[in-house]
Order: structure tokens, then sequence, then C-alpha cells
């Protein structure tokens, strides 16, 4: 038979040597980890076009620095989202 949970509706969670970890850091860790996996694995040159010049760099670097402008864009938004709206009369 199948218990009920007397729980609020809080954030998910998931039990980690002990310590409860919610499913978004878990989610956010294994995902970065791929990341730096990714950038460590691509280490040959390659020339990227930017809008006059041309320049070869390491894959390496450029994977990094878009993944720096991502995340930034990416929190950026969040607090945008997150704070709350002023009405305009």
């Amino acid at each position: 038979m199948a218990q009920s949970s007397t729980q609020g509706h809080g954030p998910s969670t998931v039990t980690v040597k002990g310590r409860a970890m919610r499913l978004r850091t878990l989610g956010f860790l294994i995902l970065a980890v791929a990341a730096i996996w990714f950038i460590a694995a691509n280490t040959g040159s390659v020339t990227v076009r930017l809008w006059i010049p041309t320049v070869t760099l390491p894959l390496w670097s450029v994977l990094t620095v878009t993944l720096v402008v991502g995340m930034l864009l990416g929190l950026y938004i969040a607090r945008r989202r997150a704070r709350p709206r002023r009405e305009r009369f």
C-alpha cells in the first residue's frame, strides 16, 4: 500500500552521501562537468572569423568564452525575470 506524504510542495531533492541536494543543483553539476570535459577534449586550433579580422585560436578557448558568455546571459535573464515589475501609470 502506498503511503501518502504530508510534506509541502518544496523543491525536489535527492540524498547524496547523507546530504539532501536539490535536483536542479545536481543537474547543474552534471552539465558543468560535461561542459568542462567537452572543452578539455577539444584542444585543436580553429580559425574564427570575427566581423573584420580572422584569428586562429585553440578551440578550448573559443568554447570557454562561449560558455562564460552563455552563463552570464542566463544569469542576467533569470535576474530580470525574478525582479518584480513596476506598474506604470
